[in-house]
């Protein structure tokens, strides 16, 4: 029987908490009896949750649990045997315009021949067109992105001689750069120092006050956890959703993790 201790901290007040009731309902991206299946493997299995603009949003759960597979299902990457993803009372599939989305870096090919500054770029390239020249404006945007990210000085540097944080500082650049209105993150935190963990949480957290909806996997239930102000726990089922202090109780991490849950306070 295993044991999952992690440490979860109190409430954290943010100015995104003060968001009105009224705008979350009309924005709010809503994931309506969901499922998915791998041929005779249920995946997923009937999720009905929401996720709110204005709150940091991640998805946990044991391996397995379908954590990537809830997120690539939201965006059409795998296949849905039922439900639906409705953004603003519309299919996000229909609106993929508005949402960036940053993958695992395991499905990413680091040989590409690509600069820093290529890679940033091609989040201007939807709004551009392609084979269309960048306008100034894209550029600038690209290059606050990398600013923002703190990887001004490695614009001319290949992707692939990049640390694994440095790379996933740089797709987060990609993402912001596309002045989304919805922003999926799969494990941007995987392998990563705790620099650029520090510096990814704080621009999500912005884009969260912002008003924009932020939903990221996450793979531990370290201290970082107390970084989210929502949290999806899931075991191919939805176990509880909701605000990290209502999903974070034995009852829901026994029941998606089984074992033993031990609390550290801080």
């Amino acid at each position: 029987m295993k044991t999952f201790t992690f440490r979860t901290a109190g409430s954290i007040p943010r100015q995104a908490d003060e968001i009105h009731n009224d705008t979350a309902s009309v924005e709010t991206l809503s994931i309506q009896q969901l499922g998915v299946q791998y041929r005779l493997v249920e995946a997923l299995k009937d999720i009905n949750c929401e996720i709110k603009p204005g709150r940091l949003t991640g998805i946990i759960g044991p391996n397995g649990a379908g954590k990537s597979t809830l997120m690539k299902a939201m965006l059409g990457l795998v296949s849905t045997t039922t439900g639906t993803v409705l953004y603003q009372g519309k299919p996000v599939m229909e609106q993929l315009e508005k949402v960036a989305y940053v993958p695992q870096r395991a499905q990413i090919d680091w040989t590409y021949p690509a600069i820093v500054w290529d890679v940033v770029l091609m989040g201007r390239v939807r709004k551009t067109g392609w084979f269309r020249r960048f306008s100034n404006v894209s550029r600038h945007l690209a290059a606050a992105a990398l600013e923002r990210v703190g990887m001004s000085d490695f614009r001319e540097r290949p992707i692939g001689q990049l640390s694994g944080g440095q790379q996933q500082r740089v797709f987060l650049a990609k993402a912001l750069a596309e002045e989304a209105e919805i922003f999926l993150l799969d494990e941007p935190l995987a392998g990563i120092d705790q620099k650029t963990e520090a510096v990814i949480f704080k621009i999500l957290q912005e884009l969260a006050i912002a008003g924009k909806t932020v939903l990221v996997v996450h793979h531990d239930l370290g201290v970082a956890i107390a970084n989210f102000d929502d949290l999806i726990l899931l075991n191919r089922e939805l176990i509880a959703h909701g605000s990290r202090q209502l999903v974070l109780n034995a009852d829901n991490l026994q029941q998606a993790y089984g074992g033993q849950v031990a609390f550290w306070r801080i």
